[in-house]
């Protein structure tokens, strides 16, 4: 029996909500000022499966999509997706053959890596190929120095198999510092300007992107030709600030079931480490899920799950495969429904209270949801 086959029978599973997921996706496209959508779906579309997300964003208003690896565009190639596949980070050189074949858009910051796909380009013999640019404005993790990139855009156009097809950057605070955004796109406007001196264009645009989701909800002047929209299609906000401005909805759930229920004296400890008491004589449910397949262990202390539309804290730590729920004298029984994000009856949890509790962000938080949770798609 394969993983697959077996992860079918789990009493554990991610509810992706397909419908969620195009409404976010519309919102987006219409807050973009009619700047094109890419829909960013790297790291599996931020957990809720990249294939199936990336479908539906380009049947609802996207025109690209975006991943950080060549193996996770190719996982689109195979499903079917035709749409330009842009890559965020220049390629290693051995998968240049697969970037060729597959028909991704590479993005490259290196006049070495330039040189390297034209070789591949012509031996392949496969005709014009696009590429994108990166110009590093300030978020200093990759990208070519705004001074460079006048040579490095006068070498994409010396070697006649590659077309220079946009130019784009990544902000670094869009959400929270507004003067150092606003500086980014200043430093951007040069370096393309320079770039575009440097080079014939031949009266072909070139692409234009610079917002990710909060520059596309907070600096409108960023929109350009292209927006980049991560975060804001799985309806997760940036920044508390961005709820006034769009209606996002949550596409993820997670769900499991009742394991196990048992009885305990006050005083008892359950879970590894016996950090916490419980604070009377109470019934202890167990769910089948835990940090291996992406619940924060950050959240042992304070966090709550939610069982028949009731919150019930947790009983001690997360472990790697189980987790315990205090629910007092509540009558739970094995096979109860329990949901760990999302909504119950009145009452709902999210991934922002998970980062909360975690000290981290709902980016972490909703991406490092395992594949051992199997994703069960609804509209």
């Amino acid at each position: 029996m394969g993983l697959g086959d077996a992860a079918v029978s789990r009493p554990s599973w991610v509810e992706v909500d397909l419908g969620a997921v195009a409404h976010n996706v519309r919102q987006l496209a219409a807050y973009a000022s009619g700047a094109r959508l890419c829909a960013v779906v790297k790291a599996n579309g931020y957990g809720h499966g990249a294939p199936t997300v990336a479908k539906t964003a380009l049947d609802n208003g996207a025109a690209w999509v975006a991943v950080a690896t060549v193996e996770e565009g190719v996982q689109l190639r195979e499903t079917g997706v035709t749409a330009p596949v842009l890559l965020l980070s220049e390629p290693p050189w051995d998968d240049l053959e697969t970037v060729v074949s597959e028909n991704l858009t590479p993005t490259l910051y290196r006049v070495p890596s330039v040189d390297a796909l034209a070789r591949v380009v012509r031996r392949r013999d496969v005709g014009e190929t696009e590429i994108h640019l990166k110009v590093d404005t300030g978020m200093h993790r990759v990208g070519a120095h705004p001074e460079a990139l006048p040579e490095l855009a006068r070498r994409v156009s010396e070697v006649p198999p590659l077309r220079l097809g946009g130019i784009w950057s990544h902000f670094a605070v869009a959400d929270t510092d507004h003067d150092f955004t606003r500086r980014q796109i200043e430093i951007y406007h040069g370096a393309l300007r320079s770039a575009e001196a440097a080079v014939r264009l031949d009266g072909r645009p070139l692409l234009r992107h610079l917002a990710n989701t909060p520059g596309t909800l907070f600096h409108a002047e960023s929109h350009l030709d292209m927006v980049r929209t991560g975060l804001g299609i799985y309806g997760l906000y940036p920044h508390p600030a961005a709820r006034r401005l769009i209606d996002l909805r949550p596409a993820m759930k997670i769900v499991s079931h009742v394991s196990h229920v048992l009885r305990h004296t006050e005083g008892a400890r359950p879970s590894y480490g016996r950090v916490r008491p419980l604070p009377s004589t109470s019934v202890v449910a167990t769910l089948p899920l835990g940090y291996a397949d992406g619940i924060p262990r950050g959240i042992s202390g304070d966090g709550e799950v939610l069982i028949g539309g009731r919150r019930f804290p947790l009983a001690g730590r997360v472990t790697m495969d189980q987790l315990v729920v205090d629910v007092g004298e509540h009558p739970v029984e094995v096979g109860d429904e329990a949901v760990l994000v999302g909504a119950s009856g009145p009452e709902s949890i999210s991934f922002d209270d998970w980062a909360e509790l975690s000290d981290t962000i709902n980016y972490e938080v909703v991406s490092r949801i395992g594949p051992r949770l199997p994703r069960r798609y609804v509209s």
